[in-house]
């Protein structure tokens, strides 16, 4: 495949297309963006937008970086002014080798005075010079960004570059290392590449529960220390998405919410899903096992304010928090001793569409723990029982209709004869809970079940 094969670049005759678009077309991956470097950007993208019916927005008017959104809202072009004197000169001020090649739009020819094709093609990640960290330290973070996606080795230069300026980490904006923590947790080598930033003392810097969870140690249930456990789970979040059937890795590339794939902010929720274990950790003085009580509780509360400080949205909190705090209840399901469709339902009705990722992350848990205790026969029937929960569902989901609103708040109220107080919430929850257990169907019904239970709970 030619590059000037993509529908928008064959119309494209001048300027250099560069950075992550020609590097993804060398690695045979598809791209939607595509980065222009050209004399006179200003003018060329009022051209473009004017050619293909986008949307011209401007990026950084003082250094002349523009956007072109194409009509379908999915492709755009980013068209910059060349830095310096030629495209050579500007192919050196950028960050990686792999990220400095470009193409010649004109000429149809590659640019690449930097090694990086060669580089791309050894799995190697280089960098041009030490004070590019000093000039971005996201630079750090996007290293392991391009690790984790790529399934590239650092050079022993970028190595030592990373030890020299790591305490500058924090410095951007959190913004800034929010997107780069999201994309790092998409990548295909994510869990190889959280071991690595560990070694260098990157992931204290990002996640504060790093050091608490490394001093929770193996146990009869799990044979890693608690740190090594939850980036298991990562990894194994990450083979269960490979191994997966194309219905469930539709849903889980689906994006959502914060910009980013369901995938992405899975693995982040199967990084974080045991936080609240160190903080309810005892053990047993008789028998001495670890208990972890309300760990996912605990834990998802304790994400919310990390969240909230990392600028994540109210819908990516939501979604996090919520993995956390069922990251068992999956497992707890399926050894019920009365297992049926209604019990499975409740659950669905329940978990809504968050369904496939919370099985997934219970599978990826479950395959995480394997101390002393925990036989290979114990991890058969879990997943086993899980994947019946997956293929009950999967068969349901269709047919699913939201449940009704018998009974709004005012009605109850007036019901009772009560005001709006911390009571009325606790009755509309309880009628929640019984619908999702299909007790309660219809409005005469929830009205019955209301008075009894204001009886009962005076």
């Amino acid at each position: 495949m030619n590059i000037k094969d993509d529908f928008i670049l064959s119309k494209i005759n001048e300027g250099y297309l560069v950075g992550g678009s020609v590097r993804d077309f060398l690695l045979g991956k598809i791209f939607y963006d595509r980065d222009i470097a050209i004399k006179g950007a200003m003018a060329f993208a009022e051209k473009i937008s004017k050619q293909f019916d986008g949307t011209l927005v401007v990026l950084d008017n003082e250094n002349q970086i523009y956007r072109v959104v194409l009509p379908d809202k999915i492709n755009y072009l980013d068209i910059s002014e060349i830095v310096g004197d030629s495209i050579e000169e500007d192919l050196t001020r950028r960050d990686f080798t792999i990220n400095s090649i470009a193409y010649d739009l004109k000429n149809n020819e590659f640019i690449d005075t930097t090694g990086g094709m060669e580089d791309l093609k050894n799995r190697t990640l280089r960098h041009f010079k030490d004070s590019n960290f000093e000039d971005d330290p996201l630079r750090i973070l996007r290293a392991f960004r391009f690790l984790a996606v790529i399934g590239l080795n650092p050079s022993a230069e970028l190595i030592s570059a990373i030890k020299k300026y790591k305490q500058l980490l924090l410095t951007p904006s959190i913004e800034r290392i929010n997107y780069e923590i999201m994309k790092l947790f998409g990548g295909k080598y994510c869990s190889e590449t959280l071991l690595l930033m560990d070694k260098f003392g990157i992931l204290e810097e990002i996640c504060p529960y790093v050091n608490e969870m490394k001093r929770v140690p193996p146990n009869t249930h799990h044979h890693l220390d608690l740190f090594h456990h939850v980036v298991e789970t990562v990894r194994n979040i990450e083979n269960l998405y490979a191994e997966a059937s194309p219905e469930i890795i539709d849903h889980l590339d689906k994006v959502d919410f914060g910009g980013f794939s369901r995938i992405n902010h899975l693995k982040f929720a199967g990084f974080l899903h045991d936080i609240g274990k160190f903080s309810t950790w005892t053990i047993e003085e008789d028998t001495g096992r670890h208990r972890f009580i309300k760990h996912d509780d605990v834990g998802s509360k304790m994400c919310v304010r990390y969240l909230k400080d990392l600028k994540f949205s109210k819908k990516q909190i939501e979604y996090i928090s919520n993995m956390i705090k069922n990251h068992i209840y999956p497992s707890n399901v399926i050894i019920a001793p009365d297992l049926s469709d209604k019990v499975m339902m409740r659950y669905i009705r329940k978990m809504g569409e968050n369904v496939i990722d919370n099985i997934i992350l219970a599978k990826a848990d479950r395959l995480s723990a394997r101390g002393e205790d925990i036989t290979e026969n114990v991890i058969k029937a879990n997943i086993d029982g899980l994947d019946t929960l997956l293929k009950f569902y999967l068969e349901k989901k269709d047919s699913l209709k939201p449940l009704p609103m018998l009974l709004d708040g005012l009605e109850v109220m007036n019901l009772l004869n009560i005001k709006a107080s911390p009571k009325l919430g606790k009755i509309l929850d309880a009628l929640h809970e019984e619908q999702l257990s299909g007790n309660v169907n219809t409005k005469r019904q929830a009205e019955k079940f209301v008075i009894e239970y204001n009886l009962n709970n005076p």
